[in-house]
């Protein structure tokens, strides 16, 4: 059981995938780079990362301190981020191929 939480365009043939898995009957957060094959298809790359949902705390920490860092040295504006609050309560379906 795979579910696709979000997806971002990461340039012209890959995408980043936020989701939801399933393994060995214990569900983790996966965060991977998908490529588009010939086909145009969406496959998996091995470029991600797999976390079980006790160390989310721990992320979501490292999260907040990039974004502090990024902000301070002017990498990120406060304008870039103004409006993912309003982006995650209308988060778009996004089909998935269930062949990976």
């Amino acid at each position: 059981m795979d579910e696709l939480i979000a997806q971002f365009e990461k340039n012209a043939t890959e995408v980043v995938r936020v989701s939801i898995t399933e393994y060995r009957k214990r569900q983790f957060i996966d965060v991977r780079i998908y490529y588009s094959d010939d086909e145009g298809q969406y496959r998996p790359t091995k470029k991600g990362v797999s976390l079980s949902p006790e160390v989310y705390p721990d992320f979501k920490r490292a999260l907040a301190a990039l974004e502090k860092t990024l902000l301070e040295r002017d990498l990120l504006t406060p304008e870039d981020l103004a409006d993912i609050s309003e982006d995650l309560t209308d988060i778009p379906a996004v089909e998935v191929d269930e062949g990976r």
